[in-house]
């Protein structure tokens, strides 16, 4: 028995002979990018609220320690052996979601979180993989759904019922995993006529869960009128920051508007901190950063060993590009304000966490890859 069980736990470790170590050096830089500007942007109000101004740099230290650790031994797993409890993923996420819309900790207004003894997290964070993993597997193993609608709409179905409980108290989050699965489907699609009947369904549910909380009309006010909306307030001051950074910013920890002025600088603003204490260049650097290390994940997706693997480090693509570009949007008000870090910078211990897991995913795909070269991509014939 106790053989049985050292060769169960051997199938799912990969000896592979290639690791990118370039992505790998992204992660950890903007990682520890992130410990300096959550320090940086949060030392003023962690001082006058804990006494201390490592409060804040010390949890996401914890947390993105353990998400290391995580993302080793991820990276180390055969990750087709992740398909065969697809679904069981699926219904363990929402249970979870549904407890926390039953009996979750309200933070900040919001009740996202789950507690569980002294720990707390969010198990919207935990949706994004679930729905990367699903749509991998689904337009690998169930191909014969992406030629009819019939069979699109049975694709979407899964995706829909995790989507709808995020959605209710966490629309920006639901967002992303709507991009995930809808990204993955068109790059994996044979019948890209399908799209528009899944951007209109997409766009009346969006169009209900804004109607559904009068909050949401609220911010989209704020988003046309920020100077003039009483909800408008931490857009204005965002603004100030990026504005009074100019080119080259006021120098590393010397922001002003992070004293008090815009509300929890350490998390979804982060990025207006950045640009006034690095200024445009800076900003733009950091910009450049996620460029380039989503331009190697790519050659991670089209190096991988089969069309799971790929379309696993597509749907991270676009979690992480979606993700970057919905919290700089909000933080330049380009699109209404709605809660969304910034991967591997903002501060939040589930967010770099899951982040990280998600990560290991990636480099256990990057392993199976053959040193002799690189595949061209993820072909829709194959479908």
């Amino acid at each position: 028995m106790q053989r049985g069980l050292i060769n169960t736990i051997k199938s799912f470790i990969v000896r592979g002979t290639y690791f990118d170590y370039p992505s790998l050096f992204y992660i950890i830089f903007l990682t520890f990018f992130g410990f300096v500007m959550v320090y940086s942007s949060s030392s003023f109000v962690s001082f006058r609220t804990y006494g201390n101004t490592t409060h804040f740099l010390t949890y996401q230290f914890m947390f993105a320690t353990m998400g290391f650790i995580g993302m080793f031994f991820m990276s180390k797993v055969k990750y087709q052996k992740l398909k065969r409890l697809t679904y069981f993923y699926i219904a363990v996420e929402v249970v979870l979601l549904l407890v926390v819309l039953l009996a979750g900790t309200s933070v900040n207004g919001s009740s996202r979180w789950l507690k569980i003894g002294i720990f707390s997290f969010q198990p919207s964070e935990i949706a994004k993989l679930v729905m990367i993993l699903y749509m991998a597997y689904i337009c690998t193993d169930k191909t014969e759904l992406l030629y009819t609608l019939k069979g699109t709409i049975k694709v979407f179905i899964p995706a829909g019922i995790l989507i709808v409980p995020i959605a209710i108290e966490n629309l920006s989050t639901a967002l992303i995993c709507a991009a995930i699965a809808g990204g993955v489907w068109f790059v994996a699609t044979p019948r890209l006529k399908y799209i528009f009947p899944m951007i209109g369904a997409a766009a009346a549910f969006l169009v209900v869960m804004i109607a559904g909380r009068g909050y949401r009309g609220d911010r989209i006010t704020a988003w046309l009128s920020p100077e003039t909306s009483a909800k408008g307030y931490q857009t204005m001051q965002g603004l100030y920051a990026i504005g009074s950074g100019g080119l080259f910013g006021r120098g590393l920890g010397q922001s002003i508007q992070k004293m008090g002025s815009i509300p929890e600088a350490q998390n979804d603003m982060i990025f207006s901190v950045i640009c006034e204490e690095l200024g445009i260049v800076g900003a733009v650097g950091v910009i450049l950063v996620f460029i380039f290390m989503l331009w190697r994940f790519k050659f991670i997706a089209e190096g991988a060993p089969d069309r799971y693997g790929s379309l696993i480090v597509v749907g991270i693509i676009i979690h992480v590009a979606v993700q970057v570009i919905i919290n700089m949007s909000v933080v330049t008000n380009i699109i209404p304000n709605t809660g969304v870090t910034l991967p591997f910078i903002s501060y939040g211990g589930t967010s770099i966490f899951f982040l990280l897991i998600e990560m290991g995913l990636l480099l256990a795909v990057s392993r199976q890859i053959e040193p002799s070269g690189m595949k061209k991509g993820v072909d829709r014939r194959e479908a």
